[in-house]
């Protein structure tokens, strides 16, 4: 007879292995890391495996998976093309950023052409009703539940019965085997294996709403990405602005792709031309640059505004909002360096405008144009956008996707962009290529 499966506590730190809790890891001597995990016994598995059933891969790939469109065309485009049945997909962002709206709005879409399950281990079935009715989807035929026990919604899933099942929220959820609380690494980790098992057997889409740490980082366990096939995070500003949607990773697509939200009274709606709405309200003055930078495969300009003060104490203040403040530090340090600014009695204040977050090198010579302008009090000679990565030596580099930035800002009316050279091929027509940043700023800038 087959041993029952029991329970272990394993250190996160070295993982050693203990029968029973202690509040020290006996093996290298660190407090509280010891977490409950189920304990699979080895002699069972040997004796009650069976040989494995090979295919080749060509056979594999003559089987045919139609995607299931979630009927909202941003949230399409992150997924590759819409939910491959059998994946399990991570959703995580913010509390209030909207995760729960975009999933119920999607839950709603796909159960006008399937079964579709909506779990919810935080909030009651009224509640979610609630949530509905302002969104204007009371009348929909999606199946609400609510439950906190994993081991029942794997049940649910395993009953075959649901072609999508959505699960609000995974750290709210607990399997009965492991006594500690929901949200414990192992509680997360075991719910989490023990649903994706029954959705992978039964071909159920299954997608998990998750939580964030105040640093911005998937709550939990890092096996918990590992574990999923897609991990999207929903990012932004929970007060206003853009909201977007970004693949971490995707199994069935590419991670590249970036869709662009905004909330409104009917829930979160797809921006068809943010670029124009970002800078719909734009003012032309010193310290304003607008930047062509990249959302995944998507071109997007965005003003980067700088404010340059004297300092009123010895140390001066640096502040950045949308864009890594380590990132500016280094620039500014570039600047005083390469150039004739004096910036270190300076409080410098950077801003990217919309809620939008940049991540990308290719930002760099619109912020350090930006701060030069607002310290000299200069404008742009062109209507033209900025963008490039600057070295530490002023050097201006390439960036990719030339041509889809300067197409972009064309759309919308400038006259062409500020650049790296080109190594290779044929210059873009406007674009005006510069090898460093000092010549940028003495070419470009000028008084008002």
């Amino acid at each position: 007879m087959a041993k029952k499966l029991g329970t272990r506590f394993v250190c996160s730190n070295c993982n050693a292995a203990y029968a029973k809790w202690t509040g020290r890891c006996g093996n290298c001597g660190e407090w509280n890391t010891l977490q409950e995990q189920i304990e699979m016994s080895t002699a069972t598995a040997r004796t009650s495996g069976h040989k494995l059933e090979a295919q080749t891969v060509s056979a594999a790939a003559k089987v045919k998976t139609n995607r299931l469109s979630v009927g909202i065309a941003e949230f399409d485009d992150v997924l590759g093309g819409g939910v491959v049945p059998g994946s399990v997909i991570l959703l995580a962002g913010e509390p209030g950023i909207g995760k729960s709206t975009l999933l119920l709005q999607a839950a709603h879409n796909l159960a006008q052409k399937g079964k579709v399950l909506y779990v919810s281990g935080e909030e009651s079935a009224r509640q979610v009703a609630m949530r509905t009715s302002r969104l204007g989807i009371s009348n929909s035929p999606l199946q609400l539940a609510v439950s906190a026990s994993a081991n029942d919604i794997a049940s649910t899933v395993a009953g075959g019965d649901y072609g999508v099942v959505v699960v609000d929220s995974i750290q709210s959820v607990a399997v009965n085997e492991i006594t500690s609380a929901a949200g414990n690494v192992s509680q997360i980790t075991g719910s989490t294996q023990l649903i994706s098992l029954a959705a992978k057997t039964t071909d159920t889409a299954l997608i998990l709403v998750g939580h964030v740490t105040k640093e911005g980082t998937i709550a939990g366990p890092k096996v918990l990405e590992h574990v999923v096939d897609v991990v999207l995070q929903l990012e932004g500003d929970r007060y206003g602005g853009f909201k977007i949607l970004r693949s971490a990773k995707n199994r069935y697509g590419s991670t590249n792709e970036a869709g662009i939200f905004e909330m409104t009274d009917k829930g979160l709606a797809g921006v068809a031309n943010p670029s124009a709405a970002l800078l719909a309200e734009r003012q032309v003055s010193d310290g304003s640059i607008v930047h062509a930078c990249m959302e995944g495969s998507r071109p997007l300009l965005v003003e980067i505004q700088a404010l340059v003060n004297p300092s009123s104490y010895g140390y001066p203040k640096r502040t950045a909002s949308g864009i890594d403040l380590n990132r500016v530090n280094l620039l500014v340090a570039m600047l005083e360096r390469r150039t004739k600014l004096k910036l270190a009695d300076k409080d410098i204040y950077v801003n990217v405008v919309g809620g939008i977050r940049l991540s990308e090198p290719a930002a760099d010579l619109a912020v350090c144009m930006a701060i030069a302008s607002a310290t000299r009090g200069m404008q742009l000679k062109l209507n033209a956008v900025v963008f490039g990565e600057v070295g530490l030596s002023g050097e201006v580099r390439h960036v990719p996707f030339l041509d889809k930035r300067l197409a972009e800002s064309k759309k919308l009316g400038f006259e062409g962009a500020i650049g790296p050279r080109v190594l290779a091929g044929k210059k873009p027509v406007g674009l005006s290529s510069v090898g460093d940043v000092r010549s940028a700023l003495n070419t470009f800038l000028e008084k008002d």
